[in-house]
């Protein structure tokens, strides 16, 4: 099965950054074909990603990530739901998302469902938001890609209010406000929020602006090109939040292969 790699510093945005470095798997759900080349169904592919978690806990991974696509060649649709699945089953892995397209999301509907997460998984629980690398999401639930970064901005700014968990008053153009609205479940302590970069300077300020930590989205090409985004992240957390503030982490979600051996994950490449 295809995966996606993921390095990262184990610390969210619920807690000060340290300097060691985590381990974990992302996966789309990609359709599969079985040992006759007969493609697997999505409840099938569905039900192994599941396993495939529970397995990635037991031998110590440190994080699972599961991406949101509607198209066939991808099983998942709903992370989030899968991943509630993953926190019943799993012990100690980290569990996210990869990424959460809050473009065409509702963002107190993405609060809530990762807080339930959170709830199954003891805290174990973190969501990655983005634009994703697909746009079948705006038409499917009747957005205008000609709004596709204002959709972004607004949300964005509307799910960073709901984190503190505090009373939101928030209003914006595409949505009606909020007015001292709280937000159910609350969590025991704090939502980890990450924002996913596919490679703009504007989206890195914005992730340091935010004050949430940085997922680099690499989907193709050298991995030491995106090396100045993380240097133009720490620059930007520095300015905006001062030099003492706590350092954010700073996550690489690229592309690999699972296999039992590096040769033959080379060959079946």
């Amino acid at each position: 099965m295809t995966q996606h790699t993921t390095s990262a510093t184990p610390a969210t945005s619920a807690s000060p950054a340290s300097h060691s470095v985590a381990f974990g798997l992302d996966t789309f759900g990609d359709t599969t074909v079985d040992d006759r080349g007969a493609r697997v169904h999505h409840a099938q592919v569905i039900r192994d990603v599941v396993e495939q978690a529970v397995l990635a806990d037991e031998v110590g991974v440190d994080a699972f990530g599961v991406g949101e696509h509607h198209r066939p060649d991808y099983a998942v649709s709903a992370p989030d739901v899968v991943l509630a699945g993953i926190a019943t089953r799993t012990q100690r892995i980290t569990l996210g998302s990869a990424v959460t397209v809050l473009s065409s999301d509702d963002p107190v509907r993405v609060f809530q469902r990762f807080s339930t997460i959170d709830a199954l998984s003891n805290g174990r629980a973190e969501v990655v938001l983005g634009r994703g690398s697909f746009t079948e999401s705006f038409p499917l639930f009747g957005l205008d890609l000609q709004q596709y970064e204002q959709l972004f901005s607004e949300k964005l700014d509307l799910f960073s209010a709901l984190l503190p968990e505090t009373p939101v008053t928030w209003s914006g153009e595409l949505r009606r406000p909020l007015v001292d609205q709280r937000v159910y479940p609350e969590t025991e302590g704090g939502l980890s929020a990450w924002i996913a970069v596919g490679g703009s300077p504007e989206s890195v300020v914005r992730a340091a602006r935010y004050r949430m930590p940085l997922m680099l989205a690499i989907i193709g090409g050298p991995a030491g090109s995106f090396a100045p985004f993380a240097d133009l992240y720490r620059q930007a957390n520095a300015q905006l939040a001062g030099t003492d503030a706590p350092r954010l982490p700073i996550a690489v979600h690229s592309p690999g292969f699972v296999a039992e051996t590096d040769e033959k994950a080379a060959a079946l490449a």
